[in-house]
């Protein structure tokens, strides 16, 4: 109905789901999945017809109908626009009649349908045809902020390939709508079917966010309230699927207004009750924002500093919130701009040897290690006497709490690690500069202690150095700050095997060479030597063990 490709359809039966479903698979030449004791799905590939020429995954749900009719099954379902059915036929024929090339399918057996209130055998041929493609649109193209993330949609609630403003030509009839959601989809209005919804399943207070993202829809005044009123009860889900759709979320552009509509709506704090005292903490100057404000606003910086080393901020100007649109004020973009396409060469010659992904920096893993960055600060925060804010060793302390949230949400190792990196690093690139030229020695030591992780937690650090400013104007440490990062960029991506040069010793060499004890003295003396290795001052296995001799503690 929105002019877009649908491939994702319920269909409801009155009859054995699971049967339908495989005979459905085998019409199909498609896989058959065994979801519950209620519903299956099926699972089709075919030919992407376009310039891409790859393969389409289409899904079938097959369940039975809930209550007598139809309209008391549309009823359970959890916003208007997802209550809306067609007979499966009808849906067939206004596809078949408005096809442009048939998608083909092998030989199958018979399928069915309900339509009008009973099951429908359709007609067993020697190949069975559909199409599924997507007609010319009358209503608004999809925004760039919009992901592929799909709805309810089904025979039962389907953005089926048709325009609206035109009425849904023949189908238009057929539309079975006892809860007026085709006025609401016209309207890009998102409605709850009743005020029970949430509370029937509080994940769908996360899915009206992502439904809202997908198709630029506005919440209905009433169901905004609603959430607000179960927000709490979002903690009863299983955290798996919140994981899902929190990820599904934070994905495409503009995560930090998302974000935002969150914590607007009580969710924020449900999912992250560790951000409770963060809400009003001052923090000192530099920072424009609370801590907790400050924390979602970095999530919006790290998409503009993506899309700064990308050559793409005019697009993105319009999407991102406060902290960049003031740092970049009175013609400050300008030079910011000229370093920033160093940068970005340096991250193109890293994609090219597989050390580093542009797709990753704005990935939802590294969106949720900016938002949660500073998640230390609440308990690390102290005032002096004279009224100055500390924040002393926030890093550190974020760490355990990083891994904390991550555990909660059922994150993979993978994302809970970068995460934890970034709370414990994030800082690093900033400091290094403050005392005067950054020294080999502390470069190694940067990329020793993250290895590629290094560079997408420096292209973090000025993420986080935007979002601190705020609306303020960029300045000096801006551009030491920015100097810093394409130095550790530099070195490791042009210079890395002069920094980080093979090993000349092994600890089991080292250990037999020195009669030494397994222990802590073996890898300080390996990092002494891998140091003086770098810095030119050793250059062989023997002059690593003379050293190693002179540095032994007494």
């Amino acid at each position: 109905m929105l002019g877009e490709e649908c491939l994702d359809w319920d269909i409801v039966t009155f009859g054995d789901a699971h049967k339908t479903a495989r005979q459905l698979a085998d019409a199909l030449g498609g896989h058959y999945v065994h979801m519950h004791a209620k519903a299956s799905r099926v699972i089709v590939f075919v030919e992407d017809t376009g310039s891409s020429h790859t393969r389409k995954e289409i899904c079938f749900d097959i369940s039975p109908q809930i209550g007598k009719t139809i309209e008391d099954d549309l009823r359970q379902r959890d916003f208007t626009i997802n209550a809306i059915a067609a007979p499966l036929d009808e849906v067939v024929r206004y596809l078949e009649s408005n096809q442009e090339k048939p998608i083909t399918f092998r030989r199958g057996e018979p399928l069915w349908s309900p339509a009008e209130g009973r099951n429908q055998q359709l007609e067993h041929v020697e190949e069975e045809r559909a199409t599924i493609k997507a007609l010319p649109t009358t209503t608004q193209p999809p925004s760039p902020l919009q992901d592929n993330v799909g709805t309810d949609s089904d025979i039962v609630g389907a953005p089926l390939a048709g325009a609206l403003e035109d009425g849904m030509g023949a189908l238009g009839s057929w539309l079975i709508d006892p809860l007026h959601g085709l006025p609401d989809l016209q309207a890009r209005r998102l409605k709850a079917v009743d005020e029970q919804i949430f509370r029937h399943d509080p994940l769908r207070m996360l899915r009206a966010v992502r439904l809202m993202m997908r198709y630029q829809l506005q919440l209905d005044p009433r169901t905004a309230s609603l959430i607000t009123h179960d927000a709490e009860l979002l903690s009863e889900v299983a955290w798996e699927r919140i994981h899902d759709e929190f990820y599904a979320i934070l994905g495409p552009e503009g995560a930090a207004n998302r974000l935002r509509f969150l914590d607007e709506h009580g969710l924020f704090i449900t999912i992250f009750p560790e951000f409770v005292p963060a809400r009003g903490m001052r923090q000192p100057n530099p920072h424009y924002w609370d801590v907790l404000t400050h924390s979602i606003e970095t999530v919006g910086a790290l998409e503009y500093i993506t899309h700064l080393v990308q050559d793409k901020t005019e697009h993105h100007r319009h999407t991102v919130g406060a902290p960049i649109k003031g740092a970049h004020r009175g013609g400050e973009d300008k030079p910011t701009n000229i370093d920033m396409a160093e940068i970005s060469s340096l991250l193109k010659e890293a994609e090219q040897q597989g050390i580093f992904s542009f797709a990753s920096l704005t990935a939802p893993r590294m969106k949720m290690a900016a938002l949660l960055h500073d998640i230390g600060k609440p308990v690390t925060y102290s005032c002096d006497e004279e009224g100055a804010i500390h924040f002393y060793n926030h890093p550190l302390a974020g760490v355990p709490l990083v891994e904390q949230v991550m555990r909660r949400l059922c994150a993979s190792t993978q994302d809970r690690r970068l995460a934890q990196l970034v709370a414990a690093h994030h800082m690093r690139p900033g400091q290094l500069g403050q005392d005067g030229p950054v020294t080999l020695r502390a470069i190694r030591r940067y990329f020793v202690d993250l290895g590629p992780t290094g560079i997408y937690v420096a292209m973090f650090s000025l993420a986080d150095h935007l979002a601190t400013l705020g609306p303020k104007p960029i300045g000096e440490a801006w551009h030491r700050h920015l100097g810093v990062v394409r130095q550790l960029l530099t070195s490791y991506i042009r210079e890395r095997d002069s920094i980080l040069p093979p090993r000349l010793i092994s600890p089991e060499e080292l250990i037999r060479r020195l009669k030494l004890e397994p222990g802590p003295t073996v890898g300080q003396l390996l990092d002494l030597i891998s140091e003086a290795q770098a810095e030119g001052k050793i250059h062989s296995k023997e002059e690593a063990i003379w050293f190693a001799e002179e540095h032994l503690p007494l």
